[in-house]
């Protein structure tokens, strides 16, 4: 029988339910893991938890009787719970590694497998890669059951939702944003974050916040098509002054100001670093991913900070937070960490902060965005997602790195880099870059333009000339 090799992608595993992501190939990976584990130490401890998508409960189970069939202890969240959840319970309660069973932002029919390393954030590259390498072809998935292992004393329950909010309760002034004159609306997208809002502040307008393993036949990933009914809900509400969203295991982030116009992941960290640095005084490099807007780096010029590019994922950036002073890392998907927290994507944490910024600047979103473009200029970003077969997909990525296209319609560029991806920097100030997917069958169009109109028609211009 021919097994296929597993890959983990830009942020962990991911396949769809029932074809690829089976039982079987759970406990693969997990035993993966524990040879991993257990090669570096003895006695290791994993936390483990699974966000609100179909089947995270039975594949949470696996992945607990397989480790724990290994001598690994297990300390396993009771009902679902965010990345970001796990990352932080991770380092609170010093364990050399985490699990979350979930495909973040990915189509209902995904799930998948994060690693978590001890640092609080994503495991790193290397450490992945090493894991992948001790994936079996094939694994005896134990029959003993999990009441079985919690009398071995290798599986303990916690309750990392309650840790959260603790902690949570240490680092903003909940009583405070509670009486904040911008009063916020929230959208879980039928995620995991929806109890944290529900806990913390009461006085939300709450959307999506159900049990819905399907999320209701839409990908939970938060970008302005995919959250039409909270830009609507905000446009009819006069007292709803921000609309803040986050994916299905509530680590990445969007935004809609008091008009109902969408805040994308751009502006959150342009909006962060000119926060933490202009107003609360702190500093420290930013490390962005490839597709992030070089605003960020016109910011950081005039504010002094340093700034490092990786390639896109946020494992690059985790890394860099562990071993230097980062003021903000982030990634054009939403996924954005800061100092003074895990390092760690954290869609509510960001949400929070900005929520804070204006409560104590007494000033609108619009207005903060405002002051963000007097410092790096106005700009508009899209992204277009286009489902075509990987024979063209790579067939496209092959010819702009081997340097192929000599312009886009009208679009003519100075510049052209290939860290991950291929982004031309264009003769009228934006940018476009195109990338295949990590974690589903898509080539990515980017595009940053002056206006809307402009950033739209740089969209069409391409592909017209890719297809």
């Amino acid at each position: 029988m021919t097994v296929d090799k597993i890959k983990f992608g830009t942020d962990g595993w991911r396949a769809i339910i029932a074809q690829d992501f089976t039982v079987y190939n759970v406990a693969r990976v997990s035993q993966g893991l524990a040879d991993w584990l257990l090669k570096r130490g003895s006695e290791p401890k994993v936390v483990l938890g699974h966000d609100c998508r179909f089947g995270g409960e039975l594949f949470c189970e696996t992945v607990a009787k397989v480790l724990c069939n290994n001598g690994v202890k297990v300390l396993m969240a009771k009902g679902f719970v965010s990345t970001p959840m796990i990352s932080f319970g991770v380092l609170e309660l010093k364990a050399q590694q985490g699990v979350v069973i979930t495909a973040s932002h990915n189509p209902p029919s995904y799930n998948g497998y994060k690693l978590k390393g001890a640092h609080g954030g994503p495991s790193s590259p290397n450490d992945i890669a090493a894991v992948e390498a001790l994936i079996p072809e094939e694994v005896t998935i134990p029959k003993e059951s999990l009441s079985h292992w919690e009398d071995k004393g290798l599986l303990e329950y916690v309750n990392l939702e309650d840790m959260y909010v603790e902690y949570l309760d240490q680092k903003f002034d909940f009583p405070a944003l509670s009486g904040s004159p911008f009063k916020m609306a929230y959208d879980a997208m039928y995620g995991a974050g929806q109890n944290v809002i529900r806990r913390t502040l009461p006085g939300a307008v709450l959307l999506h916040c159900d049990d819905n393993p399907g999320f209701k036949g839409q990908a939970p990933e938060p970008l302005d098509k995919n959250l039409k009914e909270l830009a609507q809900t905000i446009k009819t509400t006069p007292e709803l002054k921000i609309g803040l969203a986050t994916d299905g295991d509530a680590d990445r982030i969007g935004l809609y100001d008091e008009d109902g116009n969408f805040v994308d992941a751009h502006h959150i960290i342009l909006l962060l670093i000119h926060y933490l640095h202009k107003y609360k005084g702190m500093n420290g490099k930013v490390a962005i991913a490839f597709s992030v807007t070089d605003r960020v780096k016109r910011m950081c010029e005039k504010y002094g900070l340093p700034v490092e590019v990786t390639p896109i994922g946020f494992k690059y950036i985790s890394e860099i937070m562990v071993h230097e002073d980062v003021l903000v890392g982030g990634e054009e998907s939403g996924g954005i960490a800061v100092k003074g927290h895990i390092p760690e994507r954290d869609g509510i944490y960001d949400g929070l902060a900005l929520y804070e910024f204006m409560s104590k600047s007494g000033k609108t979103l619009k207005e903060l965005c405002q002051e963000v473009y007097d410092v790096v200029g106005t700009f508009v970003y899209e992204r277009n997602d286009l489902h075509i077969d990987n024979d063209k997909k790579n067939a496209i990525i092959k010819k702009a790195q081997d340097d192929g296209y000599p312009a886009f319609g009208k679009y003519t560029f100075n510049r052209r880099e290939t860290i991950d991806g291929v982004k031309y920097h264009l003769d009228n100030g934006g940018w476009m870059m195109l990338r295949a997917s990590g974690t589903e069958p898509l080539l990515r169009i980017y595009a940053e333009g002056n206006s809307k109109e402009e950033t739209l028609d740089i969209l069409e211009e391409v592909k017209k000339v890719i297809l």
